[in-house]
C-alpha cells in the first residue's frame, strides 16, 4: 500500500513543481500540500474505507483549484493550465470514479461528479459519467432527462439527445415529464435550425452542403412524438402541457391547431377542456396598447372577452353540470373580480357576474365547500350584509356535519353582528361530533367574551369542562385559568385552580400555567409551588422528566427553596419514571450539577 501510495504522490510533484516555478505558490505551501495529498491519500487505502474519505479529499483538490484560478486572476498568468488543472481534474475524476464505483447506489454522489465536469467544462468526461450513470439509475426518469437536456443544450448534439429520450421511453413508456421535455427538444432544434437557415440566407450562402430537413423544422417530428405520448397518456391537462410548451414557439401554430383540435374532440367531456377554452376567449389576439386607445374604449373591448369566454363557461355548465365545472367558473369570475380597472362600468360588471355565479352554483348543490368562505368574504367587502347573514345559514344547512364550514359562517355572522349567532353555536354543537367540536367550543369562547356578560361567560366555561370529551375538557381548564387571570387577577385564578385540582383529566400545561401565575407573584409562596409540583407530578410525573427537573431547579433557585429537598426529588424521580425518559433525566440532570444546564 504505502508503495502505491508514494507513486500518486510523485506523480503530483510535476504540477507541484509548476506551481512553485510560476509563483502561484510558495515552497512552504507546496510542502503542505504533499503532507496534507499523503494523509488523504492513506485514508483513500485503509483496509476499511468510508464514503466521507472520498468526499473529503475530493473538496480538497476543489479548493486548490479554486485558490489556483484566483490567484491566477490576481497575478494575471493564463499558462500552464495543461500541465496544472488538467492533472488536478483528472484526479479528482479518477477519485470520483472510484467513489461511484463502490457506493453506486447513491444518486447524489454521482450528480455532485455531473455537476464537478460541467463547472470545470469536461465533456468527454461528462458524456462517460452520464453514460455509467444511466445504466446503474435507469429506472430515474430525471436522470436521463438532465443527461439529454446537457447533450443539446451545453453540447449542442441533438442526435444524442434523442437517442438519449428514445432510451428513456423504453424504460418508461409512460412517464409524462420524459414525453414533454423530448417535444420541447425537438422543437428547440427545429427553432436552431430555422435559426441556422435563415443566416445563412441572409449571408447569400449556398446551402447545399448543408442539411435543413423539413420534417423536423416544420415541426413534424415533434408532432409525431405528441401523437405518441397522447396514445399512452390519457388526460386533458396532459394535453395542454405539450400546447404550453409549442406556444414558446413562434412557427408551431399549425402544431398549435391540431393540439387544439385533439383536445375539443378527445376531451369534451373534461371540465379542464372546457376551462382552457374559455380562457383562451381573452387572449384571441393582444389588446391594444394604452397608449393607442382611450381607457373607456380599452375597458368595453376588455369587458367583451370577458363576455366571450362567459357564454363558453355558460355552455359547460349546462353540457357538463359537475361540481368541478362550476368550481372554474366560479375561479375564472373571481380572477376578473380581483383584477384592478379604474372602470367603474367593469368592476361593477365583474361583481355582479361573480355573485350571480355563486348563488347560482349554490341553487344547483354544486358549489364547493370551500368555496363558501371566499362567497362570504365578497359579500362582506360589499357590503352586502343580509345576503351574507343567509349565506352563512344556508352553509351550514348544506354542510351540517362540517367543522370548517360552521366555524366559518359563525365567524362571519360574528362580524356582522348577527343575533343567531348564540342559536347557531348550539345548534352547532349538536350536529357536530364531539370529538370535533373544540374549534367551535373555541370560537364561541371568543364571542361570549366580548358580547356576554362575565357570568354567561363563566357558565359556558363550566358546561365545557363537564364535556364527555377529554380534549374539550381539558383544553377548557386552561382556557378557564386564564380568563379567571384576566378578568379577577391572581386570587381569581388560584380560586379557579382549586375548584378543579380534582377534577380530572388535566393537561400538563393546566398546571405549569398556574406554577407562572405562582412565580409572577411578588413574592411567589414556595409552599404554593410544591403544591403545584406535586399535583402535576401525581398526574404526569411517570412520562414527564422535565417536571421532576424543574421542581428540582424551582428549590435551588427560589428563595425560600431548600436544597435537600432535591435529593429525595431526584430519588422519587427515578423510581417514578420508566424506560427512556429515565436516561434523559440522568444526562439532564448531571449537566445540571455541573452548571451546564
Amino acid at each position: 500500500m504505502a508503495e502505491i501510495i508514494q507513486q500518486r504522490i510523485e506523480d503530483r510533484i510535476p504540477e507541484l513543481e509548476q506551481l512553485e516555478r510560476v509563483g502561484l505558490f510558495t515552497k512552504k505551501e507546496v510542502k503542505a500540500m504533499i503532507k496534507k495529498a499523503t494523509a488523504l491519500e492513506y485514508k483513500l487505502h485503509r483496509r476499511i474505507i468510508s464514503k466521507e474519505d472520498f468526499i473529503t479529499y475530493i473538496q480538497y483538490e476543489i479548493n486548490a483549484l479554486e485558490l489556483i484560478k484566483k490567484r491566477r486572476q490576481r497575478i494575471g498568468y493564463r499558462f500552464k493550465r495543461k500541465e496544472i488543472e488538467f492533472s488536478i481534474i483528472q484526479r479528482i475524476n479518477n477519485v470520483f470514479r472510484r467513489a461511484t464505483a463502490k457506493w453506486k447506489d447513491d444518486v447524489q454522489l454521482w450528480l455532485s461528479h455531473v455537476a464537478f465536469c460541467k463547472k470545470w467544462n469536461t465533456v468527454i468526461q461528462l458524456s462517460k459519467v452520464f453514460s455509467s450513470m444511466l445504466a446503474i439509475h435507469p429506472d430515474k426518469p430525471a436522470l436521463w432527462i438532465m443527461a439529454a437536456k446537457w447533450e443539446m443544450e451545453d453540447h449542442s448534439s441533438s442526435e444524442s439527445a434523442r437517442h438519449l429520450f428514445l432510451r428513456a421511453l423504453r424504460f418508461h413508456p409512460e412517464h409524462a415529464k420524459v414525453y414533454q421535455e423530448y417535444f420541447r427538444m425537438e422543437l428547440m432544434h427545429a427553432e436552431r435550425l430555422r435559426k441556422q437557415k435563415k443566416e445563412l440566407e441572409q449571408a447569400k450562402m449556398d446551402l447545399g452542403e448543408y442539411e435543413f430537413p423539413d420534417e423536423i423544422m416544420s415541426g413534424k417530428l415533434a408532432e409525431i412524438i405528441y401523437k405518441e405520448a397522447v396514445q399512452k397518456i390519457k388526460g386533458a391537462e396532459f394535453v395542454l402541457s405539450f400546447l404550453k410548451i409549442a406556444g414558446l414557439f413562434d412557427f408551431t401554430k399549425e402544431l398549435q391547431d391540431i393540439i387544439i383540435q385533439d383536445l375539443q374532440s378527445r376531451h369534451a367531456g373534461d371540465p379542464v377542456t372546457w376551462d382552457f377554452l374559455a380562457r383562451r376567449e381573452l387572449e384571441a389576439e393582444p389588446l391594444p396598447a394604452a397608449h393607442m386607445v382611450p381607457a373607456q374604449s380599452r375597458a368595453a373591448e376588455v369587458g367583451r372577452r370577458e363576455e366571450r369566454s362567459c357564454l363558453v363557461y355558460e355552455e359547460a355548465v349546462r353540457s357538463l353540470g359537475t361540481g368541478d365545472m362550476w368550481t372554474r367558473y366560479v375561479t375564472y369570475c373571481l380572477d376578473r373580480f380581483k383584477r384592478k380597472t379604474n372602470s367603474q362600468a367593469l368592476k361593477e360588471k365583474r361583481q355582479e357576474r361573480l355573485l350571480g355565479v355563486f348563488q347560482r352554483a349554490h341553487d344547483s348543490m354544486l358549489l364547493d365547500e370551500s368555496l363558501y368562505k371566499t362567497w362570504l368574504q365578497v359579500l362582506q367587502r360589499v357590503g352586502l350584509t343580509q345576503v351574507a347573514t343567509e349565506v352563512a345559514v344556508a352553509a351550514t344547512q348544506r354542510f351540517s356535519h362540517s367543522v370548517e364550514t360552521w366555524c366559518t359562517s359563525l365567524q362571519a355572522l360574528m362580524a356582522l353582528e348577527s343575533s343567531d349567532v348564540s342559536k347557531m353555536f348550539d345548534e352547532a354543537l349538536t350536529l357536530i361530533k364531539p370529538k370535533e367540536s373544540w374549534p367551535l367550543w373555541n370560537l364561541r369562547l371568543q364571542w361570549s367574551e366580548t358580547h356576554q356578560s362575565p357570568e354567561e361567560t363563566k357558565a359556558l366555561f363550566q358546561k365545557g369542562i363537564l364535556s364527555s370529551v377529554p380534549a374539550v375538557s381539558m383544553q377548557m381548564k386552561e382556557k378557564y385559568l386564564d380568563w379567571s387571570y384576566r378578568t379577577g387577577g391572581y386570587k381569581s385564578a388560584k380560586k379557579t385552580f382549586t375548584s378543579l385540582h380534582e377534577s380530572r383529566p388535566f393537561s400538563k400545561a393546566f398546571f405549569t400555567r398556574m406554577i407562572q401565575l405562582e412565580k409572577e407573584q411578588k413574592p411567589s409562596k414556595m409552599s404554593a409551588l410544591r403544591d403545584y409540583y406535586e399535583r402535576a407530578l401525581r398526574e404526569f410525573g411517570s412520562e414527564d422528566e422535565d417536571l421532576w427537573l424543574d421542581y428540582i431547579k424551582e428549590e435551588l433557585s427560589n428563595p425560600q427553596g431548600q436544597m435537600e429537598n432535591c435529593g429525595k426529588i431526584h430519588w422519587r424521580a427515578m423510581r417514578t419514571l420508566e424506560g427512556e425518559q429515565v436516561e434523559r433525566f440522568v444526562t439532564q440532570y448531571t449537566l445540571l450539577q455541573t452548571g451546564h444546564l
